[in-house]
């Protein structure tokens, strides 16, 4: 980026600061803090700060209208001196759960075909089967949810029973979010039963119970059983056997089991045939591939993670860091709601490098290679993308 861009975004960034209240997070004083300037040298980033040698004598309002930042970042984990300029010496007390999903990461999303727009619309997509496993499965109540302003999400999770959660711990929650390690015959409840007459051992009830990926598998299991006591038989049969492994006889006990027993089904008693279990087995595999969170690995184990902080610009992208209210999350189009009030009613000069399509504001802009004439909001976003540079005036 050159000197003229720089400046100008920096001197935009701090006019947004001046005019936008910016809360910090809970426990701020609690919280090692960085950033990252508008600098020649890139994006190192200067951390190791408490929140009182960020602020000074002043608060974080003026820091950041001051200082003005390019990136922002507060720590997930909470220290007794967080200011210490090591790990070891600062004290740890607990840390956020914190998630973060990046669109870049996501299955079958490639950064260099899909658009910026589509990349994000399916972050948003696992972003809601993120949450329905954290306020389901877990039981979570009130999750911090934040647009991070660039390529996806993050959700923070202060109850306080996870603070104290270590590395190992908080893997194996990313190991169920991504359904990692989990087999179907580890969700099924297996229950000894009194064997029928003539039988001298007991026998074994085999059951999806509620909750967690078994009750996921459970809910299918009936939604598909239901799809299929609608179809005509031979549909029906045919729709069976387009599972691995169920030829025509599975499929016809399959399909007959499921017409006589529904209600055993429902209560998730799946031992009602060797062919349903099987399907049912099948269908586990679907619910744990569709129904999976992809979070960053990394980001939840690490204790000392530094997060943007919500209300703060994304020097990558000039759009705000943005918290969402639960209840607005499946409404929330980023690239409306998170561009910045402070660039949007002016027009700027920018030299376009080289063609590129922006999507903003509920627009779609074709910028040409060139020096020419944008709403501010697309010249910022085109900057800080690297597409374009400050023309002068």
């Amino acid at each position: 980026m050159d000197g003229r861009t720089r400046r100008y975004l920096r001197g935009r960034f701090g006019d947004h600061y001046r005019r936008t209240e910016v809360a910090p997070p809970v426990a701020a004083n609690e919280r090692e803090w960085g950033y990252i300037p508008w600098s020649e040298a890139g994006t190192t980033m200067v951390r190791h700060h408490s929140f009182l040698d960020l602020v000074g004598g002043g608060d974080l309002g003026d820091f950041l209208a001051g200082e003005r930042p390019r990136h922002v970042y507060f720590s997930a984990g909470r220290y007794d001196d967080p200011g210490a300029d090591s790990m070891g010496r600062k004290g740890w007390r607990g840390s956020d759960l914190i998630f973060d999903l990046d669109a870049d990461h996501l299955p079958g999303v490639d950064p260099e075909t899909t658009s910026y727009a589509d990349m994000l619309s399916e972050c948003k997509a696992a972003l809601l089967q993120l949450l329905d496993l954290l306020e389901a499965d877990f039981g979570f109540e009130d999750p911090t949810v934040v647009f991070s302003g660039g390529r996806g999400y993050h959700v923070h999770v202060r109850d306080p029973d996870v603070l104290e959660l270590d590395r190992r711990a908080r893997r194996q929650v990313v190991d169920y979010l991504l359904g990692e390690g989990v087999a179907f015959e580890d969700v099924v409840a297996t229950e000894t039963v009194a064997g029928s007459a003539g039988r001298s051992s007991p026998a074994r009830k085999r059951s999806l119970p509620d909750g967690g990926w078994a009750g996921r598998t459970r809910e299918r299991l009936v939604s598909f059983v239901d799809e299929l006591l609608a179809m005509e038989e031979s549909e029906a049969l045919e729709r069976l056997q387009t599972f691995e492994g169920i030829g025509e006889g599975k499929a016809t006990a399959a399909l007959n089991a499921a017409r006589t027993n529904r209600d055993e089904l429902v209560a998730g008693n799946i031992d009602v045939h060797p062919a349903v279990y099987s399907v049912a087995g099948l269908l586990f595999e679907e619910v744990r591939r569709e129904q999976s969170a992809p979070v960053d690995e990394p980001v939840t184990t690490d204790v000392n993670r530094l997060i943007r902080l919500p209300g703060s610009l994304h020097g990558g992208t000039g759009l705000q860091v943005q918290r969402i209210d639960r209840d607005a999350v499946a409404s929330f189009d980023p690239l409306v709601d998170a561009v910045a009030g402070t660039f949007e009613g002016n027009e700027i000069t920018v030299d376009v490098r080289e063609p590129t399509t922006v999507e903003l504001g509920g627009e779609t802009f074709r910028l040409s290679e060139g020096v020419g004439s944008l709403p501010e909001y697309v010249g910022v976003f085109a900057m800080a993308r690297g597409h374009a540079r400050k023309a002068a005036e």
